[in-house]
């Protein structure tokens, strides 16, 4: 398996790849690697002839720097994990923070017409510029001509489809499924860091989740978020943050239902000091 910390080196070996027509495919990631990851980097190179997966803990897109320090860094199994897939068909990127940034570690001020103040922007400050300011980046030195992002981040996977309409990027943006764990769990990197107990209880979120789908057919999206309040009240090892339901195209939380517009509900919930997200289709 090919691997590089040096983009200029990845860009001559990509360079002469998609010289012999090779297609390229491209999954982002901050390594600690999981099925999840897994079944994106397979949807690619069901699409694409070889598939780059960057491995890099990206610094500005942390608000809190203790969950920077924190975050799982496990390059050698998440090689490891990506051989079992394909040993000569994924190309493995893993810069240093230099090659990324330079001498100057910070973010670009981005405008994704609003799609950054809701939810996740208006708790996680600066975080989407972050998020905006690596993946354009990683998408001009890889020039991938398709990029796989899971839909757990649902609120960032719209955002980067609104970076690449606003920047005119030449790269087909594809949203894939939730992986789940066979007890409905997200699958994240933050969950090897769940205690046993925050780890037993966890699955309550999607459960919640799944039920708030079902009392959106007939209740308002203001009574089925006070239902969520009260569920998570009732559970001491789990601390709601937020409960949303938002249009997908504006992320703008719903003041009253449309038969034409499309919903989904957000979640953010607290396990102990592990943040986790997740997200349910309504409609």
């Amino acid at each position: 398996m090919k691997q590089f910390q040096n983009k200029t080196e990845l860009s001559r070996h990509l360079n002469t790849l998609k010289g012999v027509n090779k297609s390229v495919g491209f999954v982002p990631t901050m390594g600690a690697l999981h099925q999840g990851h897994l079944s994106l980097v397979n949807r690619g190179l069901d699409e694409n002839d070889i598939v780059v997966v960057s491995i890099f803990v990206n610094p500005t897109q942390f608000d809190n720097q203790e969950d920077l320090v924190k975050y799982p860094r496990t390059l050698k199994t998440d090689v490891d994990l990506l051989k079992t897939v394909s040993e000569d068909r994924i190309v493995v990127y893993a810069p240093t923070v230099e090659d990324i940034y330079g001498d100057h570690v910070e973010s670009q001020s981005f405008k994704f017409d609003g799609l950054e103040n809701e939810m996740e922007g208006a708790y996680r400050d600066g975080h989407f510029d972050g998020v905006g300011t690596v993946v354009k980046r990683l998408f001009e030195i890889v020039e991938p001509q398709k990029a796989y992002f899971g839909e757990k981040d649902f609120q960032q996977l719209q955002i980067i489809r609104k970076l690449v309409e606003l920047h005119k990027l030449p790269v087909n943006i594809v949203g894939c499924n939730i992986s789940r764990a066979s007890d409905g769990l997200a699958m994240s990197s933050r969950n090897k860091r769940l205690t046993k107990a925050h780890r037993n209880v966890a699955p309550l979120i999607f459960k919640i989740l799944k039920t708030a789908k079902a009392k959106f057919g007939t209740k308002s999206a203001k009574k089925v978020a006070e239902w969520v309040e009260k569920q998570f009240q009732k559970e001491p090892l789990l601390e709601l943050e937020y409960f949303t339901i938002a249009d997908v195209t504006t992320l703008k939380p719903v003041k009253r239902k449309s038969k034409n517009k499309t919903y989904r509900a957000f979640i953010a919930v607290y396990a102990g000091d592990i943040r986790l997200i997740d997200n349910i289709a309504l409609n």
